[in-house]
């Protein structure tokens, strides 16, 4: 059974992957439950390398089925929380790369789930200058920045993202707490040029022989593609800087017996959306 073994430890992974029934239990060892620990859902490769960590069992994109599978267990073992971790697009005009978001709320073509209120705090009151505010989950990139200005105004979320809404609704499926923390990569203003994108579809990485055939058909883009290859620097080195910052649990730690936050949105949170014509083709 493959698991993500590299950002965890293999028996912690397995433990929760596992299909036979046992509580906590792999080979002839037993695990007691681990209130504390976190499920972290995150795009790409190298945002896993970063989220993991003490208390952190990271999941990429590629690997949607295995946290769907460990969402599963995570009730069973006495996992507490699940976390939206990495780079988002941004929606509202000021936000920079390397600007930070925490989500007050995950808007996706079907629904509007708040996010837990205490960790969310938690996070904002860790993080300087961190923005509070919705954050959009779809299942294709958001190229544009037309694009990105309707979303904004169509929702009022500060940023989008690939993961948040998968992480929402498994959160709401197994009764985890959960939130999402995103960096921005690109502001709102900025274009992603089809060379950036190339391959992203396929796997959770860059794909180099996609993006130099597309440079190599469409040479004009180098110099987009040199400025968003620059604003994914600063995120990436924004994302570890604030990994370490917040340690184990990713700041879920002490968090405890707290009752979790209500699931209702209040009316402030969040404009009133509607987002169906970004419903991702089946």
């Amino acid at each position: 059974m493959a698991t993500e073994a590299h950002f965890v430890g293999a028996p912690v992974a397995d433990s929760l992957l596992g299909d036979d029934g046992s509580f906590g239990r792999v080979g002839n060892r037993t695990f007691e439950p681990i209130p504390e620990t976190v499920l972290a859902f995150v795009g790409m490769t190298f945002e896993a390398e970063i989220a993991s960590g003490p208390g952190v069992l990271a999941f990429s994109r590629d690997r949607r089925d295995h946290l769907a599978a460990a969402a599963a267990g995570a009730v069973r073992l006495g996992y507490r929380g699940i976390v939206s971790f990495g780079v988002a697009g941004g929606l509202m005009s000021g936000l920079r790369a390397g600007d930070w978001v925490v989500a007050s709320a995950i808007v996706d073509p079907n629904r509007t789930r708040a996010t837990d209120k205490a960790w969310s705090k938690r996070l904002c009151d860790a993080i300087p200058r961190a923005h509070y505010g919705p954050v959009i989950g779809v299942d294709t990139p958001v190229a544009h920045p037309a694009k990105k200005r309707e979303l904004h105004r169509a929702t009022g979320a500060a940023a989008v993202d690939m993961e948040s809404h998968v992480v929402a609704d498994l959160a709401a499926a197994h009764g985890l707490a959960f939130t999402a923390l995103r960096v921005i990569v690109d502001p709102a203003d900025r274009q992603i040029p089809s060379a950036a994108l190339a391959g992203m579809h396929k796997i959770p990485r860059a794909d180099g022989v996609a993006v130099l055939r597309e440079l190599m058909a469409r040479p004009a883009q180098l110099p987009l593609l040199a400025r968003i290859t620059w604003e994914a620097f600063i995120a990436r080195s924004a994302m570890q800087r604030v990994r370490r910052l917040l340690g184990p649990h990713f700041g879920f730690t002490d968090l405890g017996l707290r009752e979790f936050a209500p699931s209702g949105l209040a009316e402030d949170d969040l404009l009133q959306a509607d987002v169906a014509p970004y419903r991702s083709p089946a």
